[in-house]
């Protein structure tokens, strides 16, 4: 991949600048987790916020608002003392993620803070920081717990199994919120992994709005697309790449939203 044409990096500075503002935050998941006050309850909103990410933005607020007051709006409280051991293994929460699911979630939950008192600190423990894949280090970590929390038994609804190919889409929000620490929609509150080693939480949309505008041209929207794509944009901004999630979102529901019969900025780029 070449370097950043000059017209390309314009537009993904306006649009990162345009869209990272505190009136993204009301319709978006981040809201929830913006929420709290404790570090914990933010570490488990921000978790399950990004586990059910994926559909109709609305939809997803809309099921996430559900899931948090099933735990009465305190969520550590609702994992340590396994008030999750009541619900319904049946319930569905989001889509294809059911109760069952979320039990197993909040079991290996509970279990990683019995052994830390924040998952900032298991993040530190495991040294997720140290290495040039955090994400993917933290989920490996957490997915052995949630396995043998649950009897042996993985699930990946909670986590993706396959670390080797998966994108991480999820759990890459999750840091994004978790560990950028500008102060206009991200949190900023975890220091066990700098926002210099964060990765592009890549789905359908970010990706094909990365293609059109020539910065990836792999076609699949795996790992190592993920890993192409935040590469390009670390050399825009070598200590915070993923700060062009945002322009990306934004561009892709331009993009989206235009009539049809109209050629896109996106299209013409």
């Amino acid at each position: 991949m070449k370097g950043v044409a000059a017209d390309i990096a314009r537009l993904l500075d306006e649009e990162a600048a345009r869209m990272n503002t505190p009136a993204f935050i009301a319709d978006d998941p981040v809201r929830f987790p913006r929420a709290f006050s404790r570090q914990q309850d933010i570490e488990i909103a921000a978790l399950l916020s990004a586990t059910i990410a994926w559909g109709n933005r609305t939809m997803i607020c809309r099921d996430a608002e559900r899931l948090f007051s099933l735990m009465d709006w305190q969520p550590y409280d609702f994992v340590m003392e396994e008030g999750y051991e009541d619900l319904d293994p049946a319930m569905n929460i989001h889509r294809t993620f059911f109760a069952r699911n979320l039990q197993q979630y909040l079991r290996g939950l509970r279990s990683i803070y019995s052994r830390a008192a924040t998952l900032d600190d298991f993040s530190r423990g495991i040294g997720a920081g140290d290495c040039e894949a955090p994400a993917w280090r933290l989920v490996e970590a957490m997915q052995n717990i949630f396995t043998d929390t649950n009897g042996g038994i993985p699930c990946a609804r909670c986590l993706p199994l396959d670390l080797k190919h998966t994108a991480l889409k999820r759990i890459n929000m999750a840091l994004r919120w978790l560990v950028r620490d500008d102060g206009i929609v991200d949190m900023g509150i975890w220091k066990s992994i700098p926002k210099a080693k964060l990765y592009i939480p890549l789905d359908v949309h970010v990706g094909n709005t990365a293609r059109s505008l020539g910065i990836l041209d792999r076609k699949a929207n795996d790992r190592k697309s993920v890993e192409m794509l935040t590469d390009v944009l670390r050399s825009l901004r070598p200590d915070d790449p993923v700060y062009y999630d945002y322009a990306l979102f934004g561009i892709g529901v331009t993009a989206r939203n235009m009539n049809p019969r109209r050629k896109s900025s996106v299209e013409i780029l």
